[in-house]
């Protein structure tokens, strides 16, 4: 389920990138479909309003609408390796709000990742790629939070708070989408895909599969997305990531993987 989960996330980048319309349009729409997805499977979704619930889709929100900015400006490679960044901000984020503890293979990690973002903004890029940069940056801070919230929430209602956050996005995006000039027949097959399986069933695999293995394996099992989403983009569309750029994901998934690893060895060791 989590190589399913990441396969679907890693089509995002193409998926976008294949729809002809403003980003916003194409967050809104999206999400939109998405939360049919999970009205059907939920059935009867439990929303509890409380501060997590609501800061989960509220940041899940500002992620979604970021990312696909972010795809938009840039390329598909520096969008999801900048954002890839997340778990890096949720470690420290989990230690001043939630109160678990930062060590000292986190601020390493922090370090490298840094250096890491700051490789891809060596690439030849003209300003609307310097922008989309740090739209994908910022998308990191908020997906960060995402996982701040969810885990405020001890495992209670995550996927509501996942299901909230697609309505609150396509409310958000409504004035664009009904203010823009619809895309072609192809690019509402983009968008159906984007929504049922890029958004819908990905999350509805990963939250089964966190109960059933360690969570080493879903963090570097996960980080199988990173590397297919610039994979499908070159061989689909062609779009090349530059060679800082090249690097900088290289540092930013090597040290998000060395993180996780120490952090599995100190909770876990004898």
């Amino acid at each position: 389920m989590l190589v399913a989960a990441s396969v679907l996330w890693s089509s995002g980048g193409v998926l976008i990138k294949w729809v002809d319309w403003h980003p916003l349009a194409i967050a809104g729409t999206r999400s939109f479909v998405s939360a049919l997805v999970f009205i059907v499977y939920l059935r009867k979704p439990r929303f509890t309003w409380s501060l997590s619930q609501l800061g989960a889709a509220l940041c899940y929100t500002a992620t979604v609408m970021l990312f696909v900015s972010a795809v938009k400006l840039t390329t598909s490679a520096n969008a999801i390796a900048l954002q890839y960044t997340a778990p890096i901000y949720t470690a420290l984020f989990g230690g001043l709000f939630l109160k678990e503890p930062v060590r000292w293979f986190d601020w390493l990690a922090v370090v490298a990742v840094l250096g890491g973002v700051f490789l891809f903004f060596f690439d030849k890029l003209s300003l609307r790629g310097y922008t989309g940069n740090l739209v994908a940056v910022v998308s990191g801070i908020s997906m960060a939070g995402i996982g701040v919230f969810l885990r405020g929430q001890k495992g209670k209602s995550n996927l509501e708070s996942i299901l909230l956050g697609n309505v609150l996005t396509a409310l958000f995006c409504s004035p664009v989408i009904f203010s823009s000039a619809p895309p072609g027949l192809k690019g509402w097959v983009g968008l159906v895909l984007l929504g049922v399986f890029q958004l819908g069933f990905s999350y509805i695999f990963f939250a089964t599969a966190l109960k059933r293995v360690r969570a080493l394996d879903a963090i570097l099992i996960c980080a199988i997305e990173p590397v297919l989403n610039p994979i499908w983009v070159f061989l689909l569309i062609g779009e090349r990531p530059g060679r800082w750029a090249l690097l900088g994901g290289c540092v930013i998934l090597v040290s998000v993987a060395a993180r996780s690893v120490a952090e599995f060895r100190t909770r876990f060791s004898p």
